[in-house]
């Protein structure tokens, strides 16, 4: 089915419906499975005819909503990692459906018509009308990425014995209407954390690898955003799955809203492959939960 999806990188081109995600094979022993869930503008023909802004309301929220250039910055981390890790890519924008939100009550961003299907945008204008039945997007979008995702980090501790996943996010410096915890403090880079899933061994690798180039007064901890991604099936239970969330301020590394890249993303790029290679290091180091 041929599409024309209007953004500003592709408008006017008609362009295939993209394959909702993307496992990208790392190195077979890899524990290390880079996530990046919001780093696209796509948008398939048929969920966009359900979305009640104009073309140019659309691309302005894309703007604001898409985590710009986190693909790439996963792309050239791996090339730069001496032992690759693999990528698990979204390749439909979270206007489709967001595959980290909970698909039920759980969800806090309901609050703001953010949950798993987006009824609202980021300034809560109208995205879809009010009576959306979420159910097909659900099952079309959000289910079979779940079950993939899952299926990738089983895949890593079969491989390797455990699953790192690295949930690669970033923000924007300026907080907008949507967010729930705007008033905190916004830092060039956030990691955020889960007490089940989230090691000190991965935060402190995270912190070395990000605070060498920002210092540690440019981290912080789950804020403005907090918690990472594990899939429902391990989430809580299972301890061979860690878990880690990197958000990033936008300015350290691109033009806002939704503009090219600049040299912060080699940088960042450089600052992942050396998390991701002291994540791939085994260790038998007392208590250290990654093996």
């Amino acid at each position: 089915m041929l599409v024309r999806v209007r953004t500003k990188h592709t408008e006017g081109v008609p362009v295939r419906d993209p394959q909702p995600f993307t496992l990208i094979p790392g190195a077979a022993d890899s524990p290390v499975l880079l996530h990046v869930p919001h780093g696209s503008r796509r948008i398939p023909r048929k969920v966009r005819e359900g979305i009640t802004l104009d073309d140019a309301a659309l691309e302005r929220e894309l703007d604001h909503i898409t985590d710009a250039h986190t693909a790439e910055l996963a792309a050239a981390a791996t090339v730069i990692a001496p032992a690759s890790p693999w990528r698990f890519v979204n390749n439909l924008s979270r206007l489709v459906v967001d595959p980290e939100r909970f698909p039920d009550e759980r969800e806090e961003m309901l609050a703001v018509g953010m949950g798993a299907v987006y009824t609202r945008t980021t300034h809560r204008e109208r995205l879809r009308p009010p009576e959306t039945d979420a159910g097909p997007l659900l099952d079309a979008y959000f289910h079979p990425y779940a079950d993939a995702m899952t299926r990738a980090v089983e895949a890593r501790i079969a491989a390797a014995g455990r699953a790192v996943i690295i949930d690669i996010h970033s923000y924007p410096t300026v907080p907008l209407p949507y967010e729930l915890h705007g008033t905190g403090p916004r830092p060039p880079v956030c990691l955020g954390t889960d007490p089940f899933h989230t090691p000190p061994e991965l935060l402190a690798a995270a912190q070395g690898a990000f605070g060498g180039r920002f210092g540690h007064g440019g981290l912080g901890r789950d804020t403005p955003f907090a918690g990472t991604y594990v899939p429902l099936r391990h989430y809580g239970t299972d301890r061979r799955v860690t878990a880690l969330m990197i958000e990033i301020r936008r300015d350290t590394y691109m033009s806002e809203p939704g503009g090219p890249a600049g040299p912060g993303l080699d940088m960042l790029a450089g600052a992942v492959a050396e998390l991701v290679e002291s994540l791939s290091r085994p260790s038998s180091s007392p208590g250290n939960r990654w093996t």
